[in-house]
């Protein structure tokens, strides 16, 4: 395989530090993004900055597809770490590490997970990043838990079953169910605590964190 041209490497390190610079741009300013600003940080103009990303839109699009990607492996380094046949440690080793990655990186994780960036719709291509973790925690209870016996509406059934059907390896649409609640506490918890909602109710935050990942994983069915 060619080794990459002069031109290719140069333009790959001005993709990665106009990301960077502004990653920076997201702590000090939050998802008001401009690509004036960028460019000032870095000492250009910001027409020269318009030959790498297009838009401030696309300089959104990259750096969400990399925010997701980043949480990813972190959550996949953290359950690889874990023995499969110790699936609730697994499990919960995913969780803790949702949040000390939320905890490391606020901006990217308010850019994906927080409030909507005003007039920025994301493309397609953030839609398979964004399911990374919880396609994580489906294979986690798919491969040890039970399903529960309790059905679920028929209509929503239907959206289990297509949302089954669209990922490799089957699982239980009564045990999806309980991952997508559980999904959403555990973001809910992590957002919670990154967006200022529990100042003031809870300090020990991983106490708190820990316990709620024990009884979700426990509504999931995973053995103890």
């Amino acid at each position: 395989m060619a080794a990459p041209s002069i031109r290719a490497r140069v333009r790959s390190e001005m993709n990665r530090e106009i990301k960077e610079v502004a990653r920076r741009r997201l702590a000090a300013d939050g998802a008001n993004l401009s690509l004036r600003a960028v460019a000032r940080d870095m000492g250009m103009v910001a027409s020269a900055l318009y030959r790498y990303f297009p838009s401030r839109d696309a300089l959104l699009t990259a750096l969400i597809v990399d925010a997701y990607g980043d949480l990813r492996d972190a959550a996949r380094t953290a359950a690889a770490a874990i023995p499969d046949d110790r699936p609730r440690a697994r499990w919960l080793a995913v969780g803790h590490a949702v949040r000390a990655w939320a905890l490391a990186h606020p901006a990217e994780y308010g850019l994906v997970y927080g409030t909507p960036v005003p007039g920025y719709s994301a493309p397609p291509e953030t839609t398979a990043p964004a399911a990374e973790v919880i396609l994580l925690l489906a294979e986690i209870a798919a491969a040890h838990a039970t399903p529960p016996a309790d059905p679920v509406p028929a209509a929503y059934r239907s959206d289990l079953e297509q949302l089954i059907d669209a990922q490799p390896g089957g699982i239980a649409p009564e045990l999806l169910d309980r991952v997508l609640l559980a999904w959403t506490q555990l973001f809910g918890a992590v957002s919670f605590e990154l967006f200022g909602r529990l100042d003031g109710m809870v300090a020990a935050r991983a106490e708190y964190f820990d316990r709620h990942l024990r009884l979700i994983a426990d509504l999931v069915g995973l053995p103890r």
